[in-house]
């Protein structure tokens, strides 16, 4: 037993094991490039430093041992601490490792399209399983997409052995359908919910969803990548989609925001685009309301942004109603200092003035809420900043070690970029060795609501639609420009365009 203490305590296993460790570890952060190469140099530097004086403290030791017959206190102290350093390294090389596994995993291939089979709640069929609905009357509408929907009923034919279909002209009637119990059940494409929402605003709250059919579609790149994100000037297009579960499925854009960023300047011009925008479509040129072009895909938003601003969008990232409660849950929570007192319409949690703490699920019916709120939309997207700026400094305390598995797990699977890992770990790195300050930002794109019953995605409807203001978008396409090509911006360039000041000049 002695000798074999001896062994696994002797100097040159742990000093392998040390060696060892740190090779692992400096190979790891080399290939991934994950800090600058200064900073790099010095990490070796400091581990060889280490281990060569651990190697002398020892040795010496060894000699004052046989001298004296007992071992030095140092020697143990240095063996503990070379053990210790070992175990910290190869954390460092687990987290070194599961932080290129994210990278790897939020970039875009697919796109899936989710067709659901949906039954009122307080219905009589309100707690069926998919088996319990045969011989029911099933809602269906080829309004905008037969080939997808056909796939998900020949699906359901296999497991349910009768069915009836009704065929009903628009998805605004099929939700009408349901509610007056015409049909049973309706299975319509996820992408189509706002069209169910028209006559019935509480539609999710009121329904449930029994079964679920996926299909995916490989992403087709639209956007124009720079050659280098550490030195050129670049556009990302974040937006946010109305749907729980995988990014990927195809979903209305409720949250539109367009991110002008000059890494030479280090400035940043954040535009944000409501919802209800009147835009036309990249596909057909016929009117809309942005938050539709998700339904078509996430290229045909990206490509209608560009004609509506007139800019080259060089990445775009994009997140869901998972991927805030699950990030916010996995910090513990989040406080945030609403401007307004109110019951959110989702969820019906009561909002007070001032410091609140959220979880989850209340953060993201508080980013939700617009009718509730003075300015609507406006308001809307300031209570999103306020939210991502509470969940910044959250995940930026040092609590995140401690935290930064479940941190990656909440994030995955809710997010994803076209952005490539390298672009990623480049602008790390950029970071890391300047340490700079950004300047950031933030303006919206502001107009005249009225009521139209033209848009191309809800013809004879009559929806909210927000015409925007023609001057202000030129104002903004400026500022963009001034950005892309270098120039300084300043408060004054945005004066008259923030949340807090729009002015109307039309």
């Amino acid at each position: 037993m002695k000798k074999i203490v001896s062994i696994f305590t002797s100097r040159a296993l742990i000093l392998s094991i040390q060696l060892l460790a740190s090779a692992i570890f400096l190979f790891l952060v080399y290939e991934v490039k994950i800090v600058p190469s200064k900073y790099f140099l010095a990490i070796a530097g400091v581990l060889a430093v280490l281990l060569v004086l651990f190697w002398f403290i020892i040795q010496t030791g060894k000699k004052k041992t046989k001298e004296k017959g007992k071992t030095s206190k140092r020697v143990v102290i240095t063996k503990i601490i070379s053990l210790l350093l070992s175990i910290v390294l190869g954390v460092g090389c687990l987290y070194v490792n599961r932080g290129v596994k994210f990278l790897e995993n939020v970039q875009v291939t697919i796109q899936k399209y989710a067709v659901n089979v949906i039954v009122l709640k307080d219905g009589k069929y309100g707690d069926a399983t998919l088996e319990d609905l045969n011989g029911c009357t099933f809602g269906i509408s080829y309004e905008k997409e037969k080939a997808t929907l056909n796939k998900a009923l020949a699906e359901l034919e296999e497991e349910i052995d009768t069915q009836k279909y009704e065929k009903i002209d628009t998805y605004t009637e099929l939700a009408d359908k349901l509610y007056d119990g015409s049909v049973d059940v309706i299975v319509v494409g996820n992408e189509y919910k706002s069209m169910l929402e028209v006559n019935h605003e509480g539609f999710d709250e009121e329904t449930r969803i029994v079964k679920t059919y996926e299909y995916e579609k490989k992403s087709k790149s639209v956007t124009t990548k720079v050659s280098d994100v550490t030195s050129n000037p670049f556009v990302v297009y974040v937006t946010g989609i109305d749907t729980y579960g995988s990014v990927s499925t195809v979903s209305r854009s409720d949250v539109n925001l367009i991110v002008s960023v000059n890494p030479n300047t280090k400035q940043i011009l954040m535009i944000s685009i409501p919802r209800d925008c009147q835009i036309e479509l990249h596909k057909n040129g016929e009117m809309d309301k942005l938050t539709h072009t998700g339904i078509y895909g996430v290229e045909e938003t990206v490509e209608t942004i560009e004609d509506f601003l007139d800019v080259d969008i060089n990445y775009y990232a994009r997140t869901n109603f998972s991927g805030i409660t699950n990030i916010v849950d996995a910090l513990g929570g989040v406080t945030i200092d609403s401007d307004y007192a109110f019951t959110t319409l989702h969820g019906n949690y009561e909002i007070v003035k001032g410091e609140q703490h959220m979880d989850g699920d209340m953060a993201l019916c508080f980013v939700r809420e617009r009718k509730h709120l003075p300015s609507g939309d406006f308001d809307r997207g300031r209570n999103q900043q306020k939210l991502l700026k509470a969940i910044l400094e959250k995940a930026m305390s040092p609590k995140i070690i401690t935290n930064y598995e479940n941190i990656l797990s909440a994030v995955e699977g809710c997010f994803e970029t076209d952005m490539s890992s390298d672009d990623i770990v480049s602008l790390i790195n950029m970071q890391l060795d300047d340490n700079a300050d950004w300047d950031v930002f933030n303006v919206q794109i502001s107009g005249t609501g009225y009521f139209s019953s033209n848009t191309y995605s809800m013809p004879g409807q009559s929806i909210y639609v927000m015409k925007p203001y023609s001057s202000q978008v030129n104002k903004i396409k400026k500022l963009i420009d001034k950005t892309q090509e270098g120039e300084t911006l300043s408060k004054k360039d945005v004066k008259g365009l923030s949340g807090e000041d729009i002015e109307e000049d039309e």
